[in-house]
């Protein structure tokens, strides 16, 4: 049974266009493959926490060393962690926010990219000391951006700090393979963003049932 972990970003409700893609996303699956397993994380309505000195002072804890508050503190963090254990695909549906990651998700990434659970750190590894633990997971990343062009090869592709950034801190979650696709204009409300939405939601469906049948 594949099961997908479907995180959403977005603040806005209803009126968020990133959450429609992402719901899109996983609803095509499930028209596909009605047994899928979907755990669902909000972090638009309930973003997790920055994290703090207490925090990282217990994540440098051993165990056995762990002091009731320590565990608490890293009760959500452990939560999360295993929410990405247990997915096969990470469905991540998320506005750009001043050409990067809204503080939600990074606090999300910084709760769950942690020593021990999600990487090992070993200076024997020389320069490259960090390796993930997890591994064979896929990302779809679904986004809305309100200008445009942020594509490879797009008048805005170096201002995209959102698309790289998430790849680079999937590839600790265990995330062998990365999808893309967003809706562009959204700012502009033209003929060009009725286009980029509709070129998005279609390649969502394919792209779905594509990824039904490698998980069969």
């Amino acid at each position: 049974m594949t099961t997908l972990l479907h995180i959403d970003v977005s603040n806005r409700g209803d009126r968020s266009l990133s959450r429609s893609l992402s719901e899109a996303f996983v609803r095509a699956w499930i028209e596909v493959d009605s047994a899928v397993q979907v755990i669902v994380r909000d972090i638009g309505v309930n973003p997790p926490p920055f994290i703090t000195d207490a925090w990282l002072g217990a994540v440098f804890t051993a165990p056995s060393q762990l002091t009731v508050d320590q565990v608490e503190q890293l009760k959500l963090s452990d939560m999360l962690i295993e929410e990405i254990d247990r997915a096969d695909v990470i469905v991540i549906g998320s506005p750009m926010h001043n050409y990067g990651m809204p503080a939600a998700l990074k606090a999300w990434f910084d709760q769950v990219i942690r020593a021990g659970k999600t990487f090992t750190f070993d200076l024997a590894r020389g320069d490259f000391p960090v390796q993930p633990i997890m591994h064979g997971k896929t990302l779809v990343f679904l986004s809305s951006r309100g200008e445009f062009g942020f594509n490879p090869g797009g008048i805005r592709e170096k201002m995209n700090h959102l698309d790289p950034h998430v790849k680079t801190c999937a590839d600790y979650l265990g995330v062998d393979k990365t999808y893309i696709i967003n809706v562009e204009f959204q700012g502009f409300g033209d003929a060009r963003h009725t286009a980029s939405k509709d070129n998005a939601f279609k390649t969502i469906n394919s792209l779905a049932a594509e990824l039904v049948k490698n998980f069969r």
